[in-house]
């Protein structure tokens, strides 16, 4: 792949809005810092604060790492103890945040494009701070979306003429949602599995729905997505969702596994449901890029985030 400019951004809320050549570049420099790359040096301070109005592990925990390697200072928040519990508005708390000096917010929300509010302020607003969007509701999750690309990208070298299989709760998923546009544009053929109930024929435009087993010997990568059991509290289908059925009717087991193709790999945005979207035994089985996609969540915050830092001329950087 040939040398692509550095993408600078303004904010970094979703991969719609990247052309396919920025989704290289980003590629591109984070497969740069895991080989070791120099790190940008910045000629000021740069503050940043994760807002995570969700509950996450991984996400979180990558943010903190990335922002420590690129050398910025991190301002903790915690909205489980903050004014957000007396009722104050995330508008108002980012507010706060710019006040104090805090240049960037990563932020994940129940909220579906909860970030309009904040990078599109009202006139007169004194908002100015850079967003990253960590996950929104059912919305968007650029960042997974963007290793998840990385990790394709490094096994295969290449997207054009991939079948990437993807499988299960797609209607509730913001990461299908990232990954089923991004992949189309960039050259791959796209397909959907699982309960018909957790599939809208909206996604139609961006692949074919297939039963399972049509899928697995065919696809280059299975794309597991996590029964979102919290998305679905009350509705009938959550009221009859059995963990062994689903298993055994949705899930990559021993037998689906061997039915792989040779070079296929299998994905999962985590957290894993053990024995449910996949065996547990199969976790870090070598197919199974689960902890790659998560080494590589490092290295692409990296990328998003000095995309930011030079999109805002922040730390000296342009």
């Amino acid at each position: 792949m040939a040398q692509l400019p550095l993408v600078k951004l303004p904010h970094f809320v979703t991969v719609e809005d990247l052309s396919s050549d920025q989704v290289l570049s980003l590629i591109q420099r984070a497969e740069y810092y895991k080989q070791g790359g120099q790190v940008p040096t910045l000629t000021k301070p740069v503050y940043v604060t994760n807002a995570f109005f969700e509950n996450s592990t991984r996400t979180h925990t990558s943010f903190e790492v990335a922002e420590k390697r690129l050398g910025l200072t991190d301002i903790f928040f915690d909205p489980q103890h903050s004014s957000v519990k007396k009722g104050e508005t995330m508008y108002d708390t980012m507010l706060v945040m710019d006040a104090l000096g805090v240049d960037l917010a990563v932020i994940r929300h129940s909220k579906n494009a909860y970030y309009e509010q904040l990078i599109h302020p009202a006139a007169g607003s004194h908002l100015h701070m850079g967003i990253v969007n960590a996950g929104d509701g059912s919305g968007q999750h650029p960042s997974q979306s963007m290793l998840d690309m990385m990790t394709i990208h490094e096994h295969f070298g290449h997207f054009d003429g991939l079948k990437v299989g993807i499988i299960g709760d797609i209607t509730n998923s913001r990461v299908a949602g990232s990954n089923m546009e991004i992949l189309n544009r960039l050259g791959a053929s796209v397909f959907f599995s699982g309960p018909d109930y957790w599939y809208d024929h909206a996604f139609d435009k961006y692949g074919k729905f297939m039963p399972l087993d049509d899928l697995v010997g065919e696809m280059d990568v299975l794309m597991l997505l996590r029964v979102q059991h919290e998305r679905h509290a009350g509705d009938a289908n959550e009221a009859k969702f059995s963990a062994a059925s689903y298993h055994k009717k949705y899930g990559i087991n021993q037998e689906r596994y061997n039915r792989m193709k040779k070079n296929a790999i299998i994905m999962h945005p985590g957290p894993i449901n053990h024995d449910v979207e996949l065996a547990g035994s199969l976790v870090e089985a070598p197919k199974c890029m689960f902890y790659k996609q998560m080494q590589n969540g490092v290295f692409m915050r990296m990328a998003m985030l000095e995309a930011v830092l030079r999109g805002r001329k922040l730390g000296g950087l342009d």
